[in-house]
Order: C-alpha cells, then structure tokens, then sequence
C-alpha cells in the first residue's frame, strides 16, 4: 500500500474518532443540527453520522430516543429549508447561486421530470442527490401537501436505516458504513426503477378498466 493510501485511510480513521467524540460529548443536539446543515448542502458525512450514532446507542454512550428524535427532525428540518428555497428560485437562480451543486442539480431535474415525487422518497440514498431534491422540488412548484407525502416518509426511512445499521453493527460499524454507502446509489436507483414500473403497470390497468 502506498503512503497515499496510508494518509487517505489516516484521515478518514482521524473523522471518525472525531465524531465519536463529539457524539458523545454532545448527543442528541449535535446529531439535530448536523442534520440539518448535512441535508441543507454541507459537506457533512450524514451516513457516517447516523451509524456512529446507532453504534453508540448500543454501547449505551447515548439514548435512542432522543438519538432517533433528533436524527429525524433535523433530517426533516433540513429537507423542508432545502425545500422553502427552492419555492423561492427559479431554475436559472438555481444554478447561479448554487453552482457547485450544477451537475447534482441537472441530474435530479432530469429524474423528477421522470420519477416526480418518488425521488423524494429514495433521493436520500444518493450521494449528491439527497442535497439538491427538495430544491429541485420546490423550483418545479410541487405544492407543499405533495412534498411532505413523500419526503417525510423518505427522510424517516433513511434515519431509521442508517441508525439500526450501526446498532446492529456494533463494533462493526465502520465495515457495514463503508459498504452501504458504496451501493446506497445502486439500491435507491433500483427502488425508484421498480416504484416507477409499478405505477406504470397500475396506470395501464387502470386506463384499461376505464375504456372497458
């Protein structure tokens, strides 16, 4: 292995022994606001955050409801910020203003154009994406009833997901993380292509129906 490689692993080691700290020094508040800020666009590790916080639910550094409380409204929190922007730009704002997301943004218009709000729901699994979705949401004018209905249930899934990880983990978290976060992208694109096939089948059923 090279010294390079040494370094990288060096640092990612150093991060996680730095959330752990800070885990545990600060809890539940913390993770809230780490939340928050990770969703909104910071560049905050919000898987890796999620399972050390369920690993150390385990442990008994930390408690898991408040853990889980603070996990998901700060995950909705964000989400709906993120959202609230976007209801206030249109689509040549968003790339100026946020212009080192531009490629995110382009990828997630083009698949909400085709998924709509299913991407909401499933968006969250995708590196990059999760950041940009409820901005994209928000710009395309998809009322606020129809954001909730499947954001929210995303944003719990995706908590409950990562937080069950690291407590079922344990000490293991670090491998399970690592792994997830390498097909999290695969899994959520395979999610929506079989959501948008169901309702491609449904809605064929239906117009059937309708002319029988």
């Amino acid at each position: 292995m090279t010294c390079g490689s040494h370094h990288v692993r060096a640092n990612i080691f150093g991060v996680e022994r730095e959330l752990v700290t800070w885990l545990v020094r600060y809890g539940a508040p913390l993770l809230f606001f780490a939340q928050v800020f990770g969703i909104f666009g910071l560049p905050i590790p919000d898987e890796l955050l999620l399972t050390v916080a369920g690993a150390l639910v385990r442990k008994g550094l930390l408690r898991g409801p408040s853990i889980a409380t603070a996990a998901i409204a700060g995950c909705l929190s964000g989400i709906s910020l993120s959202y609230a922007v976007g209801r206030f730009v249109d689509g040549t704002v968003l790339h100026t203003r946020f212009n080192r997301h531009r490629a995110a943004i382009d990828r997630a218009q083009a698949w909400f154009r085709r998924f709509g709000g299913w991407l909401l729901t499933f968006g969250y699994f995708i590196p990059g994406v999760r950041h940009v979705t409820a901005i994209v949401a928000g710009s395309s004018r998809l009322d606020y009833p129809g954001f909730a209905l499947y954001a929210y249930p995303g944003g719990v899934f995706w908590c409950t997901v990562f937080l069950m990880l690291g407590y079922y983990a344990g000490d293991r978290w670090q491998e399970a993380a690592r792994r997830v976060q390498s097909n999290a992208a695969f899994a959520a694109a395979a999610l929506v292509c079989l959501v948008a096939a169901y309702a491609l089948i449904r809605l064929t059923a239906e117009l059937k129906r309708l002319r029988s």
